[in-house]
């Protein structure tokens, strides 16, 4: 029998390495993009001349991006799985808000990630209407993520007509991320100079403050149905921090802040 040597075969790349290649594939595709904005103005640039710039075929240009307008938010998809992940990950004893508190700072990472990158993006989505709206359109992907993820924590019983647990887990989960990018655009305005990690631990405590109860199983903490005024913000504010659970109608909610509010 002849002995045939062995040859061995080329590893194949393993699925880290192949999503790390592609992330610095978009991002230079992305890097080529912006620089081109910046001298040749948005709407001058092609897609051609784009992947020109980026040592990239056409072709391999369309394989990342849909749009010229997609480059600019290269890091968007992935960022995404990585909030998807920390939401499935939470430890079940947590508290649904700190939850999604904690996966919107994937976005923020993203940000601070590539500051001088972010500063620019702020200002080109700032000046060219088309870029504002794909920016939109990325946040409410978020915005729906933790949406669902604060339903899933209520009953089945209270997504019935006449419950406002489902309004609150939206509104909860718009003011979340109302929160984030209230303090990205004061830190990209500021040239991304600051302690973004502070302001955002501060914005979310104002979060936390107002909707606490949302997603909580039921039985826990206060008094079914009661709201109540916990603070005043402290001296010479005018800031009204109201706490209510989840059951608590919300003509009732609303009715405690208004009397409040009188009474101040």
């Amino acid at each position: 029998m002849e002995y045939v040597p062995y040859m061995s075969q080329p590893a194949k790349p393993s699925r880290a390495n192949s999503s790390t290649q592609r992330l610095k594939m978009r991002r230079d595709i992305a890097a080529a993009a912006m620089e081109l904005f910046a001298t040749k103005g948005y709407e001058a640039t092609t897609v051609d001349e784009i992947a020109a710039a980026a040592g990239v075929a056409r072709r391999t240009f369309f394989r990342h991006f849909r749009s010229k307008e997609e480059a600019i938010f290269p890091d968007h998809d992935d960022t995404l799985e990585r909030v998807k992940a920390v939401l499935d990950a939470a430890p079940p004893h947590e508290y649904p808000l700190d939850t999604i508190c904690r996966g919107i700072r994937e976005v923020m990472r993203m940000y601070a990630a590539q500051p001088a990158v972010s500063v620019e993006r702020y200002r080109l989505t700032r000046e060219v209407p088309t870029l504002r709206e794909r920016e939109i359109a990325s946040v409410s992907r978020y915005e729906r993520l933790f949406t669902r993820y604060l339903l899933g924590h209520f009953d089945e019983g209270a997504h019935q007509d006449g419950d406002d647990g489902p309004l609150l887990a939206e509104v909860a989960a718009s003011a979340v991320v109302t929160a984030h990018n209230h303090v990205l655009r004061r830190w990209l305005r500021a040239g991304a100079e600051g302690d973004v990690e502070g302001q955002l631990d501060r914005a979310f405590a104002v979060v936390r403050a107002r909707f606490t109860g949302v997603g909580q199983p039921q039985g826990r903490g206060g008094a079914a149905g009661a709201p109540a005024v916990v603070s005043g913000g402290g001296e010479g504010s005018d800031v009204l921090v109201a706490v209510a659970r989840t059951d608590a109608p919300l003509s009732e909610v609303m009715r405690t802040i208004e009397k409040a509010l009188n009474k101040g």
